[in-house]
């Protein structure tokens, strides 16, 4: 694993108007593999996004390898970033733009980048890909070409915001598995404990604050049995009287594109 360790120094960010929506987090990320949970509004993909610099912290210090992750150009080789929905993330037409561009930001040649896409493409197994319209592609296959496309840079940190959202079983399989292999650093973002159950650390995030840190038999339990107990709460409390719960998925996240996929 290439450095580029992640210090997060009494971070917090709030909205307009002030309301707050993380605050105070301290931490320092240098394990290979790294989850995040916590509910829905618990602050994990503000997180995420201070980690890749589309924000900055409004009080505060975030540094990705000693650099600051508000320099896009300086972070293209230290982290990427994959989002939940991957149609927020694809601007080009076309496969090979799309995978060329990080490159391109780079400073690689004409002929460097398309060596390099082609190259990548095939030791992938879907050299069949060049030429294709991104619009062609599933959504599965739209989340593993923006995968690629971080890879193009080789990163030392991959974030990664609920990677299997709306993904089918088969597709969700391949992509652990390719995530599985990477030497890259992950950071994953997920509401299912099972997803970060096998990562080195496991942070709780709630209410924009680490509720707890540590290794996932010393973080999970806890997390799942204050999401039980919140959910019987839930479930008296409902207002409609038949004890009945209603649960909206997280809404998808519009992405400023990081200048990494």
């Amino acid at each position: 694993m290439k450095d580029g360790a992640i210090r997060i120094e009494a971070a917090s960010y709030a909205v307009a108007g002030g309301r707050e929506i993380l605050s105070g987090i301290d931490l320092h990320l240098t394990e290979a593999r790294i989850g995040i949970v916590g509910r829905n509004g618990s602050g994990k993909t503000t997180l995420l996004r201070l980690m890749a610099g589309l924000i900055a912290p409004v009080q505060g210090r975030v540094t990705v390898g000693g650099a600051d992750p508000g320099d896009r150009r300086a972070m293209l080789a230290k982290v990427g970033i994959l989002f939940q929905n991957p149609d927020h993330q694809i601007l080009f037409p076309t496969v090979e733009e799309e995978l060329g561009f990080g490159l391109r930001q780079m400073g690689r040649t004409k002929g460097e980048v398309a060596a390099t896409v082609a190259a990548r493409l095939t030791a992938e197994g879907r050299a069949h890909w060049a030429g294709l319209s991104t619009q062609a592609l599933s959504h599965g296959q739209k989340q593993y070409l923006c995968l690629l496309a971080v890879l193009m840079m080789g990163p030392a940190t991959i974030l990664l915001d609920e990677p299997f959202a709306a993904l089918d079983v088969p597709t969700k399989l391949r992509l652990s598995r390719r995530l599985a292999e990477l030497p890259q650093r992950l950071v994953i973002i997920s509401h299912d404990p099972a997803t970060v159950s096998g990562c080195d650390r496991v942070i709780w995030l709630e209410g924009g604050r680490v509720a707890a840190d540590g290794t996932p038999t010393e973080v999970l339990p806890r997390f799942e049995a204050e999401m039980a107990r919140l959910g019987v709460q839930d479930d008296a409390n409902c207002g409609d009287g038949t004890g009945a719960a209603f649960f909206l998925g997280p809404a998808d996240t519009a992405a400023v594109r990081s200048g990494s996929c």
